[in-house]
């Protein structure tokens, strides 16, 4: 498959000596005529003002990055272009963007990719340009370096936070469909009544008032030690003197933290000196928000390592051991250097699949560092390990390693008793001990804090070990019974308003209680009211599925609407064509689920398909195509 050249080939996009060009780049936010998820579309062709190389050659130098693409025949530029961009697209990091295609026309050929977040498709989509025309013209081209801005455009987007993506794949592979919601800043799983809305592991269902009491550690502290949980013995203090103070009554060593705080910003534990107080007050102030007051919680430092506990659904789920960040000498190399060594592991850069993260270099480093004799320009022995930090936090460079399997009884027991203290989908429960082999019993741990929106990588993902699919236990708790959080949807190709109204009044009259959300031509309807029809035809559907109690789903979409905006949702139980055309017909029934039913009139012939069981007759001799419709739409609603 070529493409031939036309007679004055038109630049749009391309450079002077581009030997390729790219234009018509359009953003489907959901299925659409190439794709049957959201996709970047765009238009490839070649210029011929500068002869491409053979497509061999290009391989050559892509496929030492993206080895992927080797061992597969190309059919033209284009056909390796797409798989280029597909490639790319994924970002080196498992994203699961698998789909792509490219559709031949006269002068160009149209791609589509499959997309998360539009931006970094689109850069990718540069990328990709920029890297074929680098190897045509024998210039350099930093990969890498250009993989990496796109990560950080990723990891920077509404999708890319670590919690965020691993439950949007988790959703992904259980069928859940999901999107943003803009105007609130919340991800949506599932559609209508059964949707559940959320920002990373809080969700609408959870408790207002749990979530925010969770976030007073003092007031949270002093609930568990009412209960008769372990918790150190300390107090809130709120300037220098009293901190000198209370560590003086209680002894060091001691920690100090933010009463409100998160990731561990803030935070200094086996604080041994009134000196070393003094640094870390002034580093907790600085956590706190200008126009906070200042609270901070002093207590007694216990011995031992930091772990979490994670239950969902007041359920035990998930234990990880938190290790600070360290370095292994070699003899040669600073402790700074070393530093810089570790950062350049991709498992430390910072993208949502990463079970590490940079290690964080600032003044608490250095001052911990100093307390131990060193500095970044020390050279450690071969084999000496360092630790950077007296505190285990992921966010600054610490270790993570699943220790599930070995947590003891009691101590899993005293994990759910705390989280079903709360109405919360998930909770994180913070301690340190000496083992948790070791029953909590024995005196030998203690809990630091609760949290309620605790993240869920250093779990699935962890640096040492196996890890647990938390991301799927939440959505199994929240979707259970293998649920979708889907509803009925029906969708027509044709749908006028006193068809919406037939159709309403037959599905009422079997479910008064439902709610029945409609979209045609002439007006929006929730059950019998009808109101005109405001903004895109995309945004409508949407809004429409956000409501909480719809049951059920009635769109009308026209060929101009899969063109221009594509379907607002994924799959559809029952799909109507009259007369379509070729594209309405190709991608509605495309989006039609396994089993559901397809209703195809073509002139006076109606073709009736059921769960892939298909009856053809004429309407002349039979019954009216609304007596059909309206009989599939009861065999449709549950009983």
């Amino acid at each position: 498959m070529v493409l031939h050249k036309a007679a004055d080939t038109p630049r749009i996009n391309a450079r002077e000596f581009d030997a390729f060009d790219i234009f018509n780049l359009k953003h489907y936010l959901g299925p659409n005529p190439y794709l049957n998820t959201a996709a970047l579309t765009f238009d490839f062709t070649l210029t011929y003002s500068l002869k491409p190389l053979p497509i061999e050659s290009y391989l050559v130098q892509v496929g030492q990055h993206l080895p992927q693409l080797q061992g597969e025949t190309y059919l033209s530029y284009a056909h390796l272009f797409a798989h280029l961009v597909a490639e790319v697209n994924r970002l080196q990091m498992g994203l699961h963007l698998y789909r792509w295609s490219f559709r031949l026309f006269p002068e160009y050929v149209r791609i589509a990719v499959q997309t998360l977040h539009g931006r970094t498709t689109r850069a990718a989509v540069y990328l990709a340009w920029d890297w074929l025309e680098a190897i045509t013209q024998d210039q350099e081209f930093d990969f890498e370096g250009e993989l990496r801005r796109l990560q950080q455009l990723f990891r920077d987007s509404v999708y890319g936070g670590p919690t965020v993506y691993a439950l949007l794949r988790a959703a992904h592979e259980r069928g859940i469909p999901t999107y943003y919601l803009w105007d609130e800043g919340v991800m949506q799983y599932g559609y209508g009544r059964k949707q559940v809305r959320g920002v990373a592991t809080t969700f609408h269902c959870d408790s207002h008032l749990d979530s925010a009491f969770t976030t007073r550690k003092d007031d949270c502290k002093a609930f568990l030690s009412a209960q008769g949980f372990p918790v150190p013995p300390g107090e809130v203090v709120t300037s220098l003197a009293e901190a000198l103070e209370q560590a003086e009554a209680i002894g060091y060593p001691v920690v100090l933290k933010p009463v409100a705080g998160h990731k561990g910003i803030g935070v200094t534990a086996n604080i041994q000196t009134p000196e070393e107080l003094e640094f870390a007050y002034d580093e907790a102030v600085d956590a706190i928000p200008y126009e906070q007051p200042i609270q901070l919680i002093l207590e007694k430092h216990l011995q031992g390592t930091d772990f979490r506990l994670l239950c969902v659904g007041g359920r035990f789920v998930a234990a990880t051991e938190r290790r600070p960040a360290s370095v292994t000498g070699d003899g040669q190399s600073t402790i700074g250097q070393l530093i810089h060594q570790a950062n350049q592991d991709p498992a430390r850069w910072d993208t949502p699949t990463s079970p590490l993260g940079p290690i964080q270099w600032d003044d608490a480093m250095e001052r911990f560092l100093a307390e131990q004799g060193l500095t970044v320009e020390s050279v450690l022995e071969p084999g000496r390990t360092v630790y950077l930090r007296k505190v285990s936090n992921l966010s600054a460079g610490g270790v993570s390693r699943d220790v599930t399997a070995s947590v003891h009884p009691d101590n899993i027991v005293l994990a759910q008793t705390i989280a079903q203290q709360f109405s919360l989908v998930c909770l994180g429960i913070d301690v340190i001990a000496t083992s948790l082999e070791c029953s909590w019993k024995e005196g030998s741990l203690g809990i630091i804090e609760i949290n309620a929106a605790p993240g869920v990588l250093m779990h699935q993902k962890p640096a040492i070990g196996d890890g647990v699919d938390v991301p799927g236990a939440i959505l199994n708790y929240l979707f259970p019974a293998k649920g979708t959080g889907r509803i009925p949807i029906l969708t027509f190709n044709r749908l006028s308003l006193r068809e919406v109204q037939t159709l309403v009044e037959h599905i009422l009259a079997a479910h008064p209680q439902w709610c029945v959300g409609s979209l045609c031509r002439e007006g929006v309807l929730l059950n019998r009211t009808v109101r005109p029809r405001q903004g895109s035809h995309f945004r409508q559907v949407k809004t429409l599925l956000r409501h909480p109690h719809l049951d059920l789903l009635l769109v009308e979409v026209d060929e101009d609407t899969l063109e221009y905006e594509g379907l607002a949702y994924e799959g559809s139980d029952l799909v109507v064509l009259r007369d379509p055309s070729e594209k309405e017909q190709q991608v509605l029934k495309r989006d039609l689920n396994p089993d559901g039913t397809l209703i195809l009139q073509q002139g006076s012939t109606v073709t009736l398909t059921v769960a892939g069981q298909v009856e053809r007759f004429d309407l002349s001799g039979a019954e009216p195509l609304q007596g059909i419709l309206l009989r599939a739409v009861s065999q449709l609603l549950p009983a």
